[in-house]
């Protein structure tokens, strides 16, 4: 059995609860880009954030909106709805989630951090928690590529770390992004959490190794092989 000797974390929705941050966020960036507060238009974009949580979000943006001006004003307006809502201590940590890191680093597994949130987002994330030296790395979109549901996140924290086989990572994440993520980077364990965007039928249907109440668990599981 491979000893895994990186773990790779999302935070949004899997170390760190999303309390319907996102979606508020969104609906900014929807105004900003032009799109109506209600209607079919709007079910359908608020769908397709919904559907494609762990992606970067300017590529969601360039998706909904097919202009690049209009998608760049909505990542502007996301960033700025976001960062005000966690200001006024919107971001809270998933329960037992800097203890489960801490567990994986004091066993000798590095963590990263990834998110599909832009590095100035990110940062104001780690901050409002104090979690800026918690993890071995941080990584967003923009620092590997491409986001999820490419794996460039995944092989970007594996080569920052120098972790010689993509067999010795686990991954972790609550959206089927993660998973495909997880699978296309060869990562021994790919686990969805159930403590964020994506439902276990969503989830299972990605094709995770395992599927895990939270990260909490998922330490467990890595700790245990």
């Amino acid at each position: 059995m491979t000893t895994i000797k990186l773990a790779v974390l999302d935070m949004a929705g899997t170390t760190v609860a999303d309390d319907g941050l996102v979606l508020r966020a969104f609906d900014a960036a929807g105004a900003a880009a032009g799109l109506s507060a209600s209607g079919p238009e709007a079910d359908a974009a608020r769908q397709y954030v919904l559907d494609t949580m762990g992606q970067s979000k300017i590529v969601v943006f360039r998706a909904l909106f097919g202009d690049e001006d209009r998608a760049q004003a909505a990542n502007r307006a996301f960033e700025t709805e976001y960062d005000r809502l966690v200001d006024e201590g919107g971001a809270t940590a998933i329960p037992g989630a800097a203890e489960a890191i801490t567990a994986l680093r004091d066993a000798g597994v590095r963590v990263a951090l990834t998110t599909g949130f832009s590095r100035t987002t990110q940062d104001k994330l780690l901050s409002a928690l104090g979690w800026q030296t918690l993890a071995d790395l941080t990584l967003s979109p923009a620092e590997a590529g491409r986001g999820r549901p490419y794996p460039d996140l995944i092989l970007t924290a594996l080569m920052r770390l120098d972790v010689d086989d993509v067999r010795d990572v686990a991954v972790l994440g609550d959206t089927a992004n993660d998973i495909t993520s997880g699978r296309r980077a060869g990562a021994s364990i790919v686990a969805g959490a159930l403590t964020g965007a994506h439902d276990e039928r969503q989830l299972r249907a990605a094709d995770p190794t395992h599927v895990v109440p939270s990260v909490r668990e998922f330490t467990e599981l890595v700790l245990s092989r």
